[in-house]
């Protein structure tokens, strides 16, 4: 637990709390914080308990990860606990965005909330994206044209699931269908549910609980990884797929 004593001193100062202050609030000696921040004894299982309870951070990440580096929003509320979300940064402390790769996709959903598998993501840098925590996500199907397989999604991460907006696209990983990339419709106040819709009209719309939900990134841009085919970029290839789509581009038929 050799990690312990510098997140307790951390998490402490992040506070603005004096040993004192916190030794009041959990109950105990000053003498007793003091001794676990300069190492000299360790917090036992009670008192990691309620170090845990106080921070709102699970026991292990209080055990197993040097939060040092980590600022107050480097925590994300999830339930009644804050679960550690790292925002890793380049050595100008440019914010810089985790790319999951298509072959990591699937271990996403054991590996989102791990903050050792987050680290071992590769990173890229993207400076004109506006503020927030942002991640890269492989597109998969043909469901979300003209997005093509092998894209990614840069989303933003939403952490009040008050701010998702009709008719946007986000990337939500879900319990029971891992990774998807959708347009949301929001019943959450009506059914608690979220209505996905594909922007393909070969695939139906389909509802979840909104408690199926465990992360939500909001579009922010798209990297392609694949060139277009010629024919793909005739302004009548073009009419035709969002006349599949049910959009009506007067402008572009006039063009043709």
């Amino acid at each position: 637990m050799e990690n312990i004593q510098k997140n307790i001193r951390h998490l402490r100062n992040l506070k603005s709390l004096t040993q004192e202050e916190l030794a009041e609030d959990l109950k105990v000696p000053r003498s007793r914080i003091s001794s676990y921040e300069e190492g000299r004894s360790a917090p036992n299982i009670k008192m990691l308990v309620l170090l845990s309870n106080y921070f709102k951070i699970p026991v292990d990440i209080l055990i197993k990860n040097d939060l040092t580096k980590s600022k107050d929003t480097s925590f994300i509320e999830v339930g009644n606990k804050r679960v550690l979300f790292p925002i890793t940064v380049d050595e100008s402390n440019e914010n810089l965005i985790e790319v999951v790769p298509v072959k990591a996709s699937a271990g996403y959903l054991s590996g989102y909330d791990d903050p050792e598998y987050i680290e071992q993501l590769q990173k890229i840098k993207l400076p004109f994206l506006p503020t927030g925590k942002h991640r890269a996500f492989p597109i998969k199907g043909d469901s979300m044209l003209p997005l093509k397989e092998g894209s990614y999604v840069v989303g933003k991460f939403i952490e009040d699931r008050k701010d998702i907006t009709d008719n946007k696209t986000y990337v939500l990983l879900t319990l029971n269908d891992g990774m998807v990339y959708k347009r949301i419709n929001n019943s959450i106040k009506e059914r608690n549910t979220l209505l996905l819709i594909s922007d393909n009209p070969l695939y139906q719309p389909y509802e979840i609980s909104i408690d199926e939900v465990l992360e939500i990134w909001e579009y922010t841009c798209s990297i392609n990884t694949q060139e277009y085919d010629k024919d793909e970029l005739k302004i009548s290839s073009i009419i035709t797929m969002f006349n599949s789509l049910g959009v009506e581009l007067e402008a572009l038929k006039n063009i043709s």
